[in-house]
């Protein structure tokens, strides 16, 4: 039994879909199909809560996978994440159905404006009394350029670049109230302190953004920063802004190296690397016997098909797959072009080809498959075994993906959490009343944070 205090943050990796991530999981028979109602993401967040997970969080792309063949036919008819609802809409109806549970939509700095992301996320932090967090994507394709009045999307490190100044805005936006000014004294008509209110005026190469924000502090300050970039360029952003990091480790060894690179990152940002959560994403496949959840993880490998993996992948790179000969070599120019660089390096190191083609792309990646990411697979006792190993060397908690919802939590809840407790790496009781409690994190104070220190 484990005596170390230190404990995993669990957060649950969601699509507001017809799907999980794994695009398979709609197929499973024993996933849920009512994903257009309030109570099918209600439920799985009160399942979440009952096995004290930190947070659920929503990934999200802002269009419908379409470049495959230059429309969205295949994807619609195979059901390849053809359903994208809202994500913050998606959180408030799980946050009236909990009280501890965090919650984290995505949000896209390439297609928002700072000042209403600010807004919106400050607001969901007030109405859950502070358990909201924001993943901060750059977005990655054309169609999604297409839905917001573009021609192209922008390029790699230009995305960054801009994402790096719309932080600073929705930070400094953040820091314009002072905590607990208002006083609302009704007798003698005062309601706050306006020398406790500032406003921001901001004026930079992408935004121009006056303030103030109209939406005073929330308990935990402002909300959780989330990340999952793995380029060097999204890593470096990560290194400056992110709380917590979605990690994508290939393997324990390759997890243990960019867990190190992560916290020196952090440090030479001028942070403490304590302010920085790493959670690495898996797959569970937990069954009361070890050949019982063997069996479970054959059948659902075997809910994927090609078309799968060639959607995803044209969507995340930015190319269409489908007239190109399978096994010709993309150009160095073509490689250099892709939106998602993380993708590109995987499958060019996992191949060990310079100039890889869609073969390797579809083999080494393993979008679409179960093969896309770690899997544990067991009994309850043999997954929390893996899970404490990758704890103890490389990271600090775990996001878990779904092949089947809500089936995939309640078993995590029911075989895997009873272990992980009982060996004081999960929470028995929640402890915090925020969701920066619940993961250790500081609360920020108004006026930390000021433009260029961070």
């Amino acid at each position: 039994m484990s005596t170390n205090a230190r404990q995993m943050a669990l957060v649950a990796f969601l699509q507001a879909q017809n799907c999980s991530n794994y695009v398979g999981s709609w197929r499973n028979p024993s996933s849920m199909t009512d994903y257009l109602t309030p109570e099918y993401y209600q439920r799985i967040a009160r399942t979440l809560e009952d096995g004290r997970f930190d947070m659920a969080f929503f990934d999200d792309r802002l269009a419908m996978p379409d470049i495959y063949n230059g429309n969205h036919h295949e994807t619609v008819r195979h059901g390849v994440r053809a359903v994208k609802l809202e994500p913050t809409a998606v959180l408030m109806a799980m946050a009236m159905a909990t009280r501890h549970l965090g919650l984290g939509a995505t949000y896209s700095t390439t297609y928002y404006e700072p000042f209403h992301v600010a807004r919106l996320f400050a607001t969901l932090d007030l109405m859950t009394k502070g358990r909201v967090a924001w993943n901060v994507v750059t977005s990655m394709n054309d169609s999604e350029a297409a839905n917001f009045g573009h021609t192209e999307h922008l390029e790699h490190d230009l995305r960054y670049d801009r994402a790096d100044e719309f932080m600073e805005v929705v930070m400094g936006h953040w820091d314009t109230w002072e905590d607990d000014i208002i006083v609302a004294d009704k007798a003698e008509g005062f309601f706050a302190d306006p020398d406790k209110v500032r406003r921001l005026d901001h004026a930079g190469r992408f935004f121009r953004s006056r303030g103030p924000l109209t939406v005073p502090r929330s308990p935990q300050g402002n909300p959780v920063i989330l990340q999952a970039g793995q380029s060097g360029r999204g890593l470096a952003f990560a290194a400056r802004w992110a709380e917590v990091v979605f990690a994508k480790y290939p393997t324990l060894e390759g997890g243990i190296k960019q867990y190190q690179a992560l916290k020196e990152g952090v440090a030479k940002a001028g942070r403490d690397p304590d302010d920085l959560k790493v959670a690495a994403e898996v797959k569970i496949i937990a069954a009361e016997t070890e050949s019982l959840a063997k069996e479970k993880r054959d059948m659902i490998a075997g809910l994927s098909r090609p078309i799968d993996g060639l959607t995803m992948i044209g969507e995340t790179a930015n190319i269409d797959f489908s007239g190109r000969p399978y096994d010709q070599p993309f150009t160095d120019e073509e490689l250099a072009a892709m939106s998602w660089q993380s993708l590109r390096d995987k499958v060019v190191q996992v191949s060990g080809k310079k100039n890889p083609s869609v073969r390797d792309f579809v083999e080494a990646s393993g979008r679409g498959t179960l093969n896309d990411g770690p899997v544990f697979c067991g009994t309850g006792e043999q997954v929390a075994d893996m899970m404490e190993e990758w704890f103890s060397k490389g990271c600090d908690g775990f996001v878990l993906s779904a092949t089947a919802v809500p089936g995939t939590y309640e078993e995590i809840v029911r075989l895997v959490i009873p272990h992980l407790q009982k060996r004081g790496l999960v929470r028995k009781e929640y402890g915090g009343g925020t969701l920066r409690d619940n993961l250790g994190l500081r609360r920020p104070r108004a006026g930390d944070w000021k433009a260029g220190s961070r």
